[in-house]
């Protein structure tokens, strides 16, 4: 199998993010990955995305949100990048902390962490990519 590259250009609202489920869905029927994979994909997308739409572009419809998904045999490499004016990763709250285990928010970072076998913030934290092993 070689390189699959699938895109999606988001403006910035919330039903916007709603396109990311169809999105993952005709990855999956396309790239033939598996169900675990493709509802561990489902769930770092939605949350990248979301954190997008509303941390980095501040839910400016005139902003938009680009992400990418890279397929080969053996990883799945997942961009997603905002027009917003990025932050640093090592400033956002720890979930975990006693103080915030019963924030509603906060727990994105946390499970893309947790759940991708890498995950790296460029461009001044404006560009999100992870990576899943197949």
């Amino acid at each position: 199998m070689s390189e699959q590259t699938f895109r999606l250009l988001l403006k910035s609202t919330y039903e916007e993010s709603e396109k990311v489920p169809d999105f993952v869905t005709d990855i999956q029927e396309k790239s033939n990955i598996d169900d675990d994979t493709t509802g561990t994909l489902m769930l770092l997308l939605s949350e990248a995305v979301t954190n997008a739409i509303i941390h980095g572009n501040k839910l400016n419809p005139s902003k938009s949100v680009d992400v990418e998904v890279r397929i080969n045999q053996k990883q799945i490499v997942s961009t997603v990048k905002d027009q917003g004016d990025g932050f640093v990763p090592e400033d956002a709250d720890n979930p975990l902390d006693e103080e915030n285990i019963l924030k509603a928010s906060g727990r994105g970072i946390f499970l893309m962490k947790q759940l991708s076998e890498d995950v790296k913030y460029e461009e001044n934290g404006t560009k999100l990519r992870f990576i899943l092993k197949r």
